[in-house]
């Protein structure tokens, strides 16, 4: 198969799947349908990365059921070419507020499992300055220096916006508190972004996409986000706990509660800063929307509503204002 024409043929390609990093591409080939893969050049780095996604994906391999077979890499031009999955989006059959299929809290703990058995030696280098194996604190404020530098890049130029949103002048100044407190726990192998858009089901089963956010940290930390970025259904959020403090060893579940909360909190204040952004930007560009404008507008809503917790500001912000603040920065038309 010659890949680099995949490659040019993808480059062509106008209906690819865009994440906030990738283009993703469908192509047939002689052997099967497969996914090219491209970076997308200039996007606003939101999130902590240390690795490329290609050596993760090999690295896991062994130990990990159901992710991306790759098959084939390239850096110059950047790209990456994965297995087909064949399926069904979960967020295309049961996005938030639906309930979702009864193995998927099931798969997720099954995965949160295996990424424990993934040796460390076999992932790719860590930078010099990572925090030592079980010192969540180090990680967390790791993930709290980039919140806050994403705040700082943004604050002047959103700077109505986030007053319009009620963000404080220092957002994450609830969490300073927080971090000391956590306790150690074994590193591991963590996804960082399992969520309705990165899950395919198919026959009973789920496959996990989007791996260049993995990260050496606290397997709580993985647990935060997957449930923040989910928002399970009550009776789903009780039974994926059970199941998690089930598989996982004892030593990686350790005063979880408290820390999750913690976590928690982190990722509701981060997407609001973040997704301000991001919202905004979609807006006065006109699309390409993540899902319906109105559902944009409630999703930000709901957002700013669980920062508030954590930022102890009792009264609830409606839509309405969430809608006003976004248009009021949108370019009107000539």
């Amino acid at each position: 198969m010659a890949w680099t024409d995949l490659y040019e043929r993808a480059q062509a390609r106008s209906d690819a799947a865009a994440g906030y990093y990738n283009h993703n591409i469908r192509l047939d080939t002689a052997d099967g349908p497969v996914i090219v893969r491209i970076p997308i050049h200039g996007a606003d780095i939101m999130d902590l990365r240390i690795w490329r996604e290609e050596p993760v994906l090999t690295a896991i391999a062994p130990y990990v059921r159901h992710a991306p077979h790759l098959l084939f890499t390239s850096t110059d031009p950047p790209f990456q070419v994965h297995q087909y999955i064949h399926g069904e989006v979960l967020n295309d059959i049961a996005p938030r507020g639906v309930p979702v299929p009864d193995h998927v809290t099931a798969d997720v703990v099954a995965l949160f499992s295996q990424l424990t058995r993934v040796p460390r030696e076999k992932l790719p280098r860590l930078p010099d300055d990572w925090p030592a194996d079980g010192d969540c604190t180090a990680f967390a404020r790791r993930l709290h220096a980039l919140t806050q530098q994403i705040y700082d890049t943004y604050r002047e130029e959103y700077a109505d916006l986030y007053a319009a949103f009620g963000v404080p002048t220092e957002p994450l100044a609830a969490m300073e508190d927080n971090w000391p407190r956590l306790t150690s726990r074994p590193f591991v192998c963590v996804h960082a972004d399992v969520h309705r858009k990165n899950m395919i089901v198919d026959e009973g089963v789920s496959t996990f996409l989007d791996w260049e956010l993995a990260l050496w940290g606290d397997p709580v930390y993985d647990l935060a986000v997957h449930i923040h970025k989910m928002q399970y259904l009550p009776g789903e959020h009780e039974g994926l706990i059970a199941r998690w403090l089930t598989a996982m060893p004892a030593d990686h579940t350790a005063d979880w509660k408290k820390d999750l909360d913690a976590y928690l909190a982190h990722e509701r204040i981060k997407s609001t800063i973040v997704d301000a952004v991001r919202y905004s930007q979609v807006f006065a560009n006109g699309g390409p929307y993540p899902y319906p404008p109105p559902q944009v507008i409630d999703m930000m809503t709901a957002k700013i509503n669980a920062a508030r917790v954590p930022w102890g500001i009792k009264d609830p912000i409606t839509a309405a204002t969430v809608a006003e603040a976004f248009h009021a920065r949108t370019p009107r038309p000539h």
